[in-house]
């Protein structure tokens, strides 16, 4: 690679690590240090100064600690106990995509793929000279901690299953081509979201999609009702082998970014528009009636869009056989958005991976942060309306 090729590397970085600025950097030490003294209290079992029985012990003055991150060096103040048992995971769970970024662009100036502002970047990232022992050492503690993550066991049912693939740059052998990040969220009966798996493939396909569903089998996923996907014929195909107890549905955002293979460019807004209001309505059956409508409306001017919108539609209004309040959840695969935005960010600044081992890498290290930070948030689904439902289904059948 020379050295013009890695300048947007070398510039996405910078950007990152210059203009951000100290108003930002002083706000994520203050968000950091209440999360450290949040951890105390909890650990504690009381506040500071605060009098009660349930007190566990005492606090003991503090510590400093050097974060370094994207937005620069953090000095953050670490609360002790008189007892030394409080201990804090916000470091080591913080910097974990942080080393895999810092893993990443550091490989790619040993292999000689970089430049010496690459180098100086890395070392401001790390905050030391970075050698190939190093690198080394920073792989081999992420990768065991990720490969648990990943080869975990799926003990409880998932209900609902949520599948996409994004592309990244991959250099193998000295040539540049996309491989296909695979990802896997699944909704337990908690209601709480998890991230189940995240594979490289060289390309979507049959296979792929099938080796990814079969190790999640094999790793005991079970109870799947409804799966939400792109319309990828290799993915259908692996889901109707592999789950093909589960309904699908068709994410309507693609298709409706389908549909636009099927107009002219020129063509009226109106027509998508209410295209997309049948996804907002309260049951199927008023979806098909406005859909009738649609198709009287639009198939004399677009007839090729309405032939294919209907025959192609039915499988976009699966999720209306779900409790309504899970209907905006369920309807596309946009609750992996936010996930892929975050990959996006950090995936920029690489732009072009030395091998499929880093790229593996920097996404596990970023879904296994969002994994748990799923985990401790709220419910993100409530459960009970389709419990409810499963229970008028059986009564009907029976």
């Amino acid at each position: 690679m020379t050295g013009k090729e890695v300048k947007p590397s070398v510039s996405a970085v910078q950007e990152l690590l210059t203009q951000s600025g100290d108003g930002l950097r002083e706000i994520v030490r203050s968000v950091m240090q209440a999360m450290l003294e949040a951890e105390m209290d909890d650990a504690l079992g009381a506040s500071k100064s605060e009098r009660t029985e349930t007190r566990l012990g005492y606090r003991s003055g503090y510590y400093s600690r050097t974060l370094v991150t994207r937005v620069g060096k953090l000095e953050l103040r670490v609360p002790q106990d008189r007892n030394g048992r409080f201990s804090t995971e916000l470091f080591e769970r913080y910097q974990r995509s942080e080393q895999a970024l810092v893993a990443t662009l550091a490989e790619m100036y040993v292999q000689g793929v970089s430049t010496r502002k690459v180098k100086a970047i890395t070392e401001e990232l790390c905050g030391h000279s970075v050698s190939a022992s190093a690198i080394s050492a920073i792989n081999k503690r992420l990768d065991a901690s990720l490969a648990a993550f990943a080869g975990r066991q799926l003990a409880e049912p998932f209900p609902y299953l949520i599948l996409d693939a994004r592309y990244e740059k991959v250099r193998e052998g000295g040539i540049v081509s996309s491989q296909a990040v695979l990802i896997a969220i699944g909704i337990d009966w908690d209601g709480r979201r998890q991230i189940l798996a995240v594979e490289m493939a060289n390309r979507e396909s049959r296979s792929s999609w099938k080796d990814m569903l079969l190790g999640m089998r094999q790793r005991g996923l079970h109870g799947v009702e409804f799966i939400v996907a792109d319309d990828h014929a290799g993915l259908r195909a692996a889901v109707r082998e592999v789950l093909p107890e589960a309904a699908f549905q068709r994410c309507y955002v693609h298709f409706l970014r389908n549909a636009l293979d099927h107009l002219p460019r020129k063509a009226d807004d109106d027509c998508l528009q209410e295209l997309r209001w049948l996804y907002d309505r309260r049951s199927v059956e008023e979806a098909r009636r406005d859909l009738a409508v649609w198709i009287a409306k639009w198939s004399g001017r677009y007839p090729k869009l309405v032939a294919w919108a209907e025959e192609a539609i039915e499988e976009t209004l699966t999720f209306y056989r779900l409790p309504r309040r899970h209907h905006k959840h369920l309807k596309s695969t946009n609750m992996l958005e936010r996930l892929n935005e975050e990959i996006r960010r950090r995936t920029y600044v690489v732009r072009i991976f030395p091998n499929s081992d880093a790229c593996r890498r920097l996404v596990r290290a970023l879904a296994v942060e969002t994994h748990e930070n799923w985990l401790e948030a709220h419910r993100y689904l409530n459960m009970d309306d389709l419990r409810e439902l499963k229970k008028i289904q059986l009564r009907q059948a029976a």
